[in-house]
């Protein structure tokens, strides 16, 4: 067949057109297949969902997704609109991040932080995120976690029960009497900065006996000490006030080794109990990376060992954060900028007793004066050590809210003060108003603290 179109013409083949019940069985056999197709499409995937291959595919998603998110596992809700909020694609709860395997180190955990920003979930619907992951994977063990922490951010008594008890109450009276009775008979360096000296009394008993040139170190160290027993701390050696009389009979075997010293006449010093077995203590994992946190859900499956040092720890950050006592974390925090690692080197002013597991929370001079005078430079610290923590010590907890509630910290450590060392009241200071009320205002700030993580975490 020829067509022509102007002065052009295609020839094409003279195929003779199908019958009208070919065009119909085509049809047909166009229809069953897609109907098929239809079929095949939407009953496999419901099939392969039940199968064992199914949980295998969803755990190596899950990896996978996870991998490309560089550790971040919770993602914020978004906001739409004025009052909707929208989930994200891939929300992961940290301790299902941990059963599938990734995100093991608690360093890669986010941190859940207190936010009035509309873009921020709360920490306990991330914490129930868990129900929503496929059914093959372990829901928490919630027996074991009770046992651990009770209402959600206090050690369980399973925890305290396991504490070591520190220094009782008898042991500081009997220290207070002992420094009184005894004569010194050798003074020898050590116990840190270079006028400070290890004084031997005449039983061999031995101690750390702090001298300053000032008086806000002497107040700092004997003022710390006096608030760890108003919080129930038993953390703190024993210490007492005595003052340095070349002349008086507890001083006059060791004349010639106070000049050498360069120790002056009737100074006060801070003579603390000497603990033998000390070794060094080092930072916790869960607190040493820039995203530092120790709530529950960083406790949550750790050996019940552990836990004895972190409750401790939580009663030091909280010690340290109210007294601003620069020398002991926050000294490592501060080198970071110049070294790295650290937060992996041992606590300045730390150590824990080897027999026991105590941590021994000494030198605490820079609290309540010093440190109160440089906050400007190192509040940072302080309060991300503080907001770190979301798991406490009840016991801590109630004498915060207490002294908080009366508002007396400034007339009971006064006090403590009169009643202890009668004598010293014409050689050192009171504590002053000023460091009274900055102390009032970081016992809010803990109480704070404790509050919100009560919110956060009571009902998870």
């Amino acid at each position: 067949m020829k067509v022509e179109a102007g002065s052009f013409s295609i020839s094409l083949p003279s195929t003779p057109l199908p019958a009208r019940s070919s065009r119909v069985t085509c049809v047909v056999a166009a229809g069953l297949a897609f109907l098929l197709g239809v079929a095949v499409g939407v009953t496999l995937p419901i099939v392969l969902v039940h199968s064992p291959l199914s949980s295998s595919f969803q755990v190596a998603f899950a990896r996978q997704e996870a991998a490309r998110d560089t550790g971040s596992f919770i993602q914020p809700m978004k906001e739409v609109g004025a009052r909707s909020l929208i989930a994200p694609e891939h929300t992961w709860s940290p301790y299902i991040a941990s059963k599938l395997g990734i995100g093991n180190d608690n360093s890669s955990i986010p941190s859940l932080r207190a936010s009035n920003d509309a873009n921020a979930a709360s920490p306990n619907a991330l914490r129930s995120e868990w129900k929503r992951i496929p059914s093959e994977i372990d829901a928490p063990d919630v027996e074991e976690a009770a046992v651990l922490l009770v209402e959600g951010v206090y050690w369980g008594d399973s925890v305290e029960e396991k504490l070591p008890p520190g220094f009782s109450e008898s042991e500081v009276d009997e220290w207070r009497k002992f420094t009184r009775q005894h004569a010194v008979v050798r003074l020898e360096e050590g116990c840190g900065r270079m006028q400070n000296r290890l004084v031997i009394f005449e039983n061999g008993t031995k101690s750390c006996c702090r001298y300053r040139q000032n008086y806000d170190q002497i107040q700092g160290e004997i003022f710390s000490f006096y608030l760890s027993r108003l919080l129930g701390l038993t953390n703190v050696p024993p210490s007492a006030l005595g003052v340095v009389k070349a002349a008086d009979w507890q001083w006059s075997n060791v004349g010639s080794q106070l000049a050498l010293a360069q120790w002056t006449e009737e100074r006060p010093v801070v003579l603390t109990r000497f603990i033998e077995g000390l070794v060094p203590a080092f930072i916790p994992a869960s607190l040493r990376e820039a995203k530092r946190r120790l709530h529950p859900v960083n406790v949550e499956g750790q050996d019940p060992r552990d836990m004895i040092e972190l409750a401790q720890w939580s009663d030091l950050v909280i010690f340290d954060y109210l007294t601003a006592n620069l020398d002991r974390v926050v000294n490592n925090l501060y080198n970071m900028q110049w070294n790295p690692k650290m937060m992996e080197a041992p606590a300045h002013n730390l150590a824990r007793h080897q027999k026991t597991g105590l941590l021994v929370f000494l030198d605490n001079e820079s609290g309540l004066l010093h440190g109160y005078r440089l906050l400007d430079k190192y509040e940072t610290f302080h309060a991300s050590l503080l907001k770190a923590v979301c798991v406490f010590r009840r016991s801590t907890a109630e004498r915060v809210r207490q002294l908080v509630l009366r508002r007396d910290v400034g007339d009971r450590l006064r006090k403590m003060f009169r009643r202890y060392e009668p004598d010293l009241q014409d050689y050192l200071p009171p504590i002053p108003d000023k460091s009274i009320k900055i102390l009032n205002e970081r016992l809010q700030n803990v109480h704070k603290q404790i509050a919100k993580c009560e919110k956060w975490y009571r009902n998870s």
